[in-house]
């Protein structure tokens, strides 16, 4: 008798170890002696329980001899622990087709690893939730609004009135204003050609995946160069960048100067500043012009409602 369960306590402690691999136990304290044997490291690493019952059942009272706790289980150790293997083999064969059909585990798309830049051997890895189903969940239809114009020229405030109505609409927006984002992300970047060309890249990224999220991404930057505002533009599906271009005579900007910058830049104090000291390429074909006419100015708001106008025309405000 006592030989019979010494041998199913043998069995079962040897199906411990197996099923360790699949991590299918919860911990339970060790009740193990010091002394070195397949039951201390099975119970060394807790693994006395699973599925809420006792796997061994049992405690060591000396290194001779072996104290069963729960008896009555000790005979379905074997039978449990075989079917639970069934079981789970029995699973990983229903995967096994889909699983085998996945690049990420068979490597049948090595292929399409790819360099770009100076990021090499990336992977691009497709979600099954893809923008549309992001933009029927918002109702409406995710896109960027990129604001254009010298400092001074009125972007950052069209762009709070923008989203305050868009916002009032029950419409999801996101501002990325030029000056908050160097506060951060491109905070490494000063204001000569080459990095405000940069700081417009790394915007244009981040508003590429907004836009995909399905939400209206407004940019407001003066991003001064038609080539990098193209660039930007080519980012996205055709007809989901949108260039506004605020059209304010400089003389009204530098009047204006909310910040005091144009009187730094005019004494000298900050190079390369725009509409000073370095250029401001207007845009070439842009959707929309808000422009200045004389002392005849629009307000913010109505601006806004000029660019809701064009969004509700072309079908970005409903799913």
């Amino acid at each position: 008798m006592h030989v019979h369960y010494f041998s199913e306590i043998q069995r079962s402690l040897n199906f411990t170890t197996e099923l360790t691999q699949f991590g299918m136990f919860e911990c339970a304290p060790s009740l193990a002696s010091p002394s070195p044997s397949p039951s201390t490291a099975a119970e060394s690493l807790g693994f006395l329980k699973l599925r809420e019952f006792n796997v061994a059942g049992l405690f060591r009272t000396s290194r001779k001899s072996l104290v069963l706790r729960n008896a009555s289980l000790i005979d379905n150790c074997s039978l449990n622990f075989r079917k639970c293997f069934k079981a789970i083999k029995a699973n990983e064969d229903s995967h096994s087709s889909s699983i085998h059909n996945c690049a990420a585990f068979n490597g049948n798309n090595l292929r399409q690893i790819s360099n770009v830049g100076k990021s090499t051997n990336i992977l691009w890895h497709d979600c099954p939730i893809q923008k549309h189903d992001r933009q029927q969940l918002l109702q409406q239809k995710g896109c960027v609004i990129w604001l254009t114009g010298l400092s001074g020229s009125g972007k950052s405030t069209i762009a709070c009135a923008l989203s305050r109505s868009l916002h009032s609409r029950g419409k999801l927006t996101y501002i990325l204003d030029g000056d908050n984002i160097r506060h951060g992300l491109n905070r490494d970047l000063s204001f000569r050609a080459e990095d405000r060309s940069e700081n417009m890249r790394r915007i244009g990224e981040v508003a590429k995946l907004f836009a995909d999220a399905g939400i209206i991404c407004i940019v407001s930057l003066i991003s001064p160069y038609q080539k990098d505002r193209d660039e930007c533009r080519a980012l996205l599906p055709e007809g989901d960048f949108i260039e506004v271009f605020i059209d304010v005579p400089l003389q009204v900007c530098e009047a204006r100067d909310p910040k005091g910058l144009y009187k730094l830049a005019r004494a000298g104090k900050i190079k390369g500043f725009t509409g000073v000291d370095d250029p401001y390429e207007p845009p070439c074909s842009c959707e929309i012009i808000l422009q200045h006419k004389g002392s005849d100015c629009m307000s913010p708001s109505d601006m806004a409602e000029i660019v809701i106008s064009y969004l509700e025309e072309k079908g970005h405000l409903r799913a």
